[in-house]
């Protein structure tokens, strides 16, 4: 008694862990998917068949409705997987039935179950002959009509979402881009779209089960009918008309209980993929849009009265048709004539409302690509080079090191470009172009010659090097040869790169200073306070701000900055000296970002010559001094400049050229022109603790 009791108790929790598994949904799958192999297998009595076969009808009925209520496709992407399982069930149901019609069919329609003697009793009408014929019709319905027209809309959907995956990925980043929507609706958007792929590429697929379910439900038929007709006869010694008609009676049930929820299916996924440019339910697109044009109902109306007056013909169902289509154009057209309803609140403002497609239009875009027809895989690259992710790395960057965000980068196709080209607009003005070569790379040699591997040559669009657009297959040649690769997207990234470093003056805009100010921390943001606007307004700080920029000075230390202004204010209101004082107090940031490898600072000195010669170049004074300097000594001056910094290059040098701080400014007015890229400081911008390198003297 001792040892009973334990188990007695634990029975209990046995069963219900294993009712606790079962409910389980991937349990419970699983455990239905075993119980269609069980069925291809081990045979089963009569009544559990038709509780199976009730199954089978019901679920079908529920998959159409499903099918039917449904706003779009993709709220059923398990339908290949449902149309998979039901048709393995229906296989299975099938089998099993053959075992029973063959072994108990001479004990009479009833061997095989009830719902399949009244299936087969109902359709055939105590006439075989009738069952076959209309078990064959339902065949070619479903096999001919349903099934093959909805699996050729599922293919040329699949093949037209693949097609347009491109142009559609290409959409998104650029709303991302753009700023429109976030990451997380572009993710959103990205899965619907990978969904609808995949949909109906598997209800392409999918449509293949149910035609090979039809070819099977046949030639179960035909082996049901000729071996229940064998057996009856053979072994069981019945008369050929007795077994015809009990065996034919039990198979042509059996195929019409498999036939019809088969048929149910084929219709929901016909209902699926036809309806996938309907936003709703199908009562949409069969009544919405169907029966709301009142000439259409008007003309049915009118075809319908005039069949009712034909002689032989039905009068009332025509009349009946006639009067309801007239009553439903007639009130369609009084619709159609009244006013729309208008809304009160558009009405305190018709003007604003005029205006605004105008004020839409004049919105330019601050950075813009454009690219060409081939160039739409980069937006949808799969193996980490996204176009629109380097450009997202891009901007972050930039952010860091020159201390604001730029503008979102829109991105849009243009078929007037060649079809690998590109072109970067800044205010909607080019500013690059280029080509890339999509499924090549690009390969550059270090010390500055020609690539000598087979390709096309060309010039780097960013920097103008000698390069070559090579095939993928020769990379493991041009790595060997100590070339520097760079594929496509990181071409275009980094022309990008150049393009915004060039441009980012004209990029930062009263506005992006503003946010710079409200950023601020509490210290900072009490100085700016009283700097702005007693002392300086807004727009003369965005102004020493652009001239920083231009010369590639990064303004992330915006607390340095208005130190220097509020120092430097008092004494001038000149610009120049305002951002001259400035890159004074960003003197350690100077040195730090144009050190060597060494640490040291390399420079290239001014000569004392020349110091006076812009010194005694320079005529009147304040906001109106300017530079003037014979051409002739410019181009002499041109010519040193040159000449010493490519000797520093020579010797692996990126110098600084060192001058007086009078002269700065002027001096970098004529590099920029033929050096954009030549650092140019002042000695009051060295910091005490810089270590100095001259590498050469003009």
């Amino acid at each position: 008694m001792s040892d009973a009791h334990p188990t007695s108790a634990a029975n209990p929790t046995t069963a219900r862990q294993v009712w606790g598994w079962v409910a389980r949904g991937d349990v419970g799958l699983a455990i239905g998917i075993v119980g269609v192999v069980v069925l291809l297998i081990l045979p089963i009595p009569s009544f559990l068949l038709d509780s199976l076969l009730t199954l089978s009808v019901t679920s079908s009925i529920l998959i159409l409705m499903t099918s039917l209520l449904i706003k779009k496709p993709l709220e059923f992407t398990a339908f290949p997987t449902v149309l998979l399982v039901t048709t393995l069930f229906r296989l299975g149901l099938n089998l099993a039935s053959t075992r029973l019609i063959l072994g108990h069919g001479h004990e009479g329609t009833h061997g095989a179950g009830k719902v399949i003697q009244a299936f087969g009793q109902l359709m055939m009408g105590g006439n075989f002959i009738i069952g076959v014929i209309v078990f064959a019709i339902l065949i070619l319905v479903n096999f001919i009509v349903v099934t093959k027209g909805s699996g050729r809309i599922a293919e040329v959907a699949a093949r037209f979402t693949l097609d347009s995956m491109p142009g559609k990925q290409m959409a998104i980043d650029a709303d991302l881009s753009s700023g429109l929507i976030d990451q997380d609706e572009a993710k959103k958007r990205r899965k619907d779209l990978e969904q609808e792929s995949t949909f109906f590429g598997a209800m392409d697929g999918a449509s293949k089960f149910v035609r090979g379910d039809a070819v099977a439900a046949l030639i179960i038929t035909a082996i049901n009918i000729v071996g229940g007709i064998l057996i009856g006869v053979v072994q069981h010694k019945m008369p050929v008309g007795d077994a015809a008609a009990s065996y034919t009676i039990m198979t042509i049930g059996d195929g019409l209980v498999s036939q019809v929820p088969a048929l149910i299916i084929s219709i929901a996924a016909g209902f699926l993929v036809s309806k996938a440019g309907v936003d709703g339910a199908a009562d949409k697109a069969l009544v919405t849009q169907l029966a709301m044009n009142p000439v259409a109902l008007g003309m049915v109306s009118a075809a319908a009265g005039i069949m009712a007056l034909v002689p032989g013909m039905p009068t009332i169902p025509f009349a009946v048709v006639a009067i309801a289509c007239g009553v439903l154009a007639w009130r369609r057209s009084q619709a159609a004539k009244q006013p729309p309803p208008v809304d009160v609140s558009t009405l305190a403002g018709p003007a604003e409302q005029e205006e605004e497609p105008i004020g839409a239009s004049l919105a330019i875009d601050d950075i813009k690509i454009e690219l060409g027809y081939g160039l739409l895989t980069l937006i949808n690259d799969m193996e980490g080079r996204r176009l629109t992710d380097q450009i997202r790395a891009l901007r972050k960057t930039l952010a860091s090191e020159f201390g604001f965000v730029m503008p979102s980068v829109r991105i849009l196709d243009n078929m007037r470009l060649a079809t690998q080209g590109y072109s970067i607009r800044i205010k909607e003005m080019e500013s690059g172009a280029g080509e890339v070569r999509i499924g090549s790379l690009m390969a550059m040699d270090p010390r500055g010659g020609q690539v000598d591997i087979p390709g096309e040559h060309v010039r780097e669009p960013a920097f103008g090097l000698p390069a070559t657009w090579i095939d993928d297959a020769l990379k493991e040649e041009a790595t060997f040869r100590g070339y520097t690769l760079v594929d496509p997207a990181t071409v275009l990234t980094t022309h990008l790169t150049e393009i915004l470093k060039d441009n980012m003056a004209d990029l930062l805009s009263y506005a992006e200073v503003q946010k710079l100010l409200r950023e601020l921390g509490p210290e900072q943001k009490k100085l700016a306070e009283e700097l702005i606007p007693a002392v300086i307004t807004a727009s003369t700080l965005q102004r020493v701000l652009q001239a920083l920029l231009r010369e590639r000075v990064s303004i992330r230390d915006l607390g340095a900055i208005l130190e220097g202004i509020a120092e430097a204010a008092p004494h001038t209101s000149s610009l120049t000296q305002l951002t001259e004082a400035v890159r004074v107090r960003l003197g350690r940031q100077l040195c730090w970002v144009n050190r060597g490898e060494d640490g040291a600072l390399p420079i290239v000195t001014l000569s004392p010559d020349w110091e006076a010669a812009f010194a005694d170049a320079l005529i009147g004074s304040g906001e109106e001094k300017q530079l003037a300097m014979a051409p002739s000594r410019l181009q002499e001056f041109i010519k040193g400049v040159r000449e010493a910094f490519e000797r520093a290059a020579l010797a692996g040098d990126s110098a600084v050229l060192l001058t007086s701080p009078q002269v700065r400014p002027y001096v970098r007015s004529i590099i920029e022109r033929f050096r954009g890229q030549t650092v140019v400081m002042s000695q009051s911008e060295v910091h005490p603790r810089a270590k100095l390198r001259t590498v050469g003297v003009v």
